[in-house]
């Protein structure tokens, strides 16, 4: 990538702040233009900054991030966010990708996996700490059946694939939460061969992240 990302960081503790600016400036990848406290500086900071890419916590004095997402976006409109946060809590994971946040991983996450999950969202795709995707899934699904629909609208198509006895595993121990690494190992293959199912999985269902495919997965497959 020859033009780095450019992040602003919000974080109300400046500790962390400070020690997650000085992890970041070890990949030329990205480049933190700006650092804000609350969510008013983190305001005033996108509008003047516009950058790239937004990486904010979720507990801000007096508000939550998920809830500013909205008004970031709004500010910055070519800016995505990336929560980064403490909190496991579904409701939080699927307000914030309601509101419009590219992704959300928790900050037990390391560095080289922070900065992947940077790099996928200020390319356009979905990313959610494996852990969570469990979660996620469960979150969706009952909001479909809410609806009274029983399936929640992700694009996928309403036939099922042509997926074979390998992909559909994948599939299942994608919406159980299972990293690639995880799955590798439970199936004793190669992870970049996990990687290439993964890659012809979502093709094959037109759809684009592993959440999407975690969903379908849970719908039309069951995870057993």
């Amino acid at each position: 990538m020859s033009t780095p990302i450019r992040l602003l960081v919000v974080d109300d503790h400046t500790l962390f702040r400070r020690g997650l600016i000085a992890l970041l400036g070890q990949y030329p990848q990205v480049q933190v233009v700006g650092e804000a406290g609350d969510a008013g500086e983190a305001k005033r900071a996108a509008a003047a900054l516009q950058p790239d890419l937004v990486l904010l916590d979720n507990h801000l004095p007096g508000v939550r991030g998920i809830d500013v997402v909205q008004e970031l976006r709004a500010t910055s409109p070519g800016s995505r966010v990336l929560m980064l946060t403490v909190s496991e809590d579904e409701n939080d994971l699927s307000t914030a990708l309601k509101n419009g946040a590219q992704g959300y991983v928790l900050k037990t996450i390391d560095g080289p996996a922070l900065l992947d999950a940077i790099v996928r969202c200020s390319r356009g795709d979905t990313v959610v700490s494996p852990e969570l995707t469990g979660k996620l899934v469960t979150a969706l699904c009952d909001a479909g059946k809410g609806r009274g629909s029983g399936t929640v609208d992700i694009g996928a198509p309403p036939e099922r694939p042509g997926l074979s006895p390998r992909e559909r595993e994948i599939v299942r121990h994608i919406a159980r939460g299972a990293s690639n690494k995880e799955i590798a190992r439970a199936l004793d293959i190669a992870e970049t061969t996990v990687k290439i199912h993964v890659q012809h999985i979502l093709r094959k269902l037109g759809l684009s992240s592993r959440v999407q495919a975690a969903v379908y997965a849970t719908e039309h497959l069951g995870t057993e």
